[in-house]
């Protein structure tokens, strides 16, 4: 009986012995052992501090391009096309020849109006010889005053005549120069709406082609009522007048393009503001040598309304922007990334001129913006 109490006693003891070899164990795994947190490198940031440079402000918007010419071609006379003699799309000078309309039945028209001229001319030159010999002959007394004044009215009357034919051989000309249809200037011709052997003229102007001239080329667009009084205190500024409109520049650029490099001038602008849109019509004109720019494009039109000014300016990537407004990350003398608000000015080449909120002395994060959030801390590289 003693014996058995005595192996119970060892029995407890030994489990007592692993439970606390157990807790110990289990204390050494999860507090000494236990893996710590994993920490990450401060990020990296590419800073600059805003330059003072010369900026001209501008005003853009949104313009189209249009033609400085368009021209429906037409058949103005009656006739089966014969000939077309151009390329379609190509350029074309002005006089060439584009149409040919069935000219004989025309030219043989103004063959007979051409005679009939002749005819008058030798009636006249009868009627009027003998209305001399008729005068003559009255100072003679061998013929009749009565005889004398018919020869003078068949005289006036064969004037009227040649009037009547030249007019019409005029006429016949007129219609047999339709039957030729040439360009009316230089320019860039469509294409053909109506292939040979088509009857055209049958009692309407056919529409052929239609042909543009695209060098000039113009630019239409709209400022609303802000740049629009901008504009004009600019141009006061620099002594214009509304006639001295074509003084002020006019820049263009195509949605690939990174610079303004299209340079024009101003050529019109409307009589008053749209009632509706708020906004006034304004036209500029473009040389267009080399054909870049096409009729139906849109462009970004800009015009200059201040001279250079020395104003702070960043590149425009460095800028971000949120329902509030534009703003920059800037790196505190902490190296603490902070957010600072911004008004900006003119864009122009990727730089962007800041009008307030920047001091020359900020420094700027321009690059390393996804690694940055504000009220954290960053290295400079």
């Amino acid at each position: 009986m003693n014996m058995n109490i005595e192996i119970h006693r060892i029995t407890r003891k030994q489990i007592m012995i692993v439970v606390i070899v157990l807790i110990l164990f289990y204390f050494f795994i999860h507090l000494i052992l236990k893996p710590k947190a994993p920490t990450f490198p401060i990020p990296k940031v590419v800073v600059q501090q805003p330059q003072w440079k010369d900026v001209v402000d501008y005003v853009t918007q949104t313009g189209t391009l249009v033609a400085y010419n368009s021209v429906d071609l037409v058949a103005r006379v009656e006739g089966y096309l014969d000939a077309i003699e151009f390329v379609d799309g190509s350029f074309v000078k002005k006089g060439k020849e584009l149409f040919v309309i069935q000219p004989e039945p025309y030219m043989e028209q103004l063959k007979a109006a051409q005679a009939e001229v002749d005819v008058q001319k030798a009636l006249y030159t009868y009627a009027k010889s003998e209305y001399d010999r008729q005068k003559r002959m009255y100072k003679q007394n061998a013929t009749s005053l009565d005889n004398v004044e018919k020869w003078m009215a068949k005289t006036e009357e064969t004037t009227a005549e040649i009037a009547k034919a030249v007019a019409n051989e005029q006429i016949a000309a007129i219609n047999y120069s339709y039957t030729h249809i040439q360009a009316p200037f230089d320019g860039r011709i469509g294409r053909h709406l109506v292939d040979l052997e088509n009857l055209v003229g049958n009692g309407v102007a056919t529409n052929l082609a239609t042909i543009e001239q695209i060098n000039p080329i113009y630019a239409y667009f709209n400022l609303n009522e802000l740049d629009l009084i901008k504009l004009r205190i600019a141009a006061s500024a620099r002594g214009f007048k509304s006639s001295d409109l074509n003084q002020i520049q006019a820049f263009v650029k195509l949605q690939n393009e990174t610079t303004f490099k299209h340079i024009g001038r101003l050529d019109f602008a409307n009589t008053g503001l749209n009632a509706s849109t708020g906004t006034l019509e304004f036209r500029a004109i473009f040389n267009n040598e080399d054909y870049a720019l096409l009729p139906g494009l849109f462009v970004q039109v800009r015009i200059p309304v201040t001279a250079p000014q020395k104003k702070l300016t960043l590149p425009d990537s460095a800028i971000l922007y949120d329902q509030i407004g534009a703003y920059v990350l800037i790196v505190d003398a902490n190296n603490i990334v902070q957010l600072k608000r911004i008004e900006l000015g003119t864009e122009d080449q990727g730089v962007r001129s800041i009008t307030q909120g920047l001091t020359d002395k900020d420094r700027v994060i321009v690059s390393g913006l996804q690694f940055a959030t504000p009220n954290n801390k960053v290295e400079i590289a």
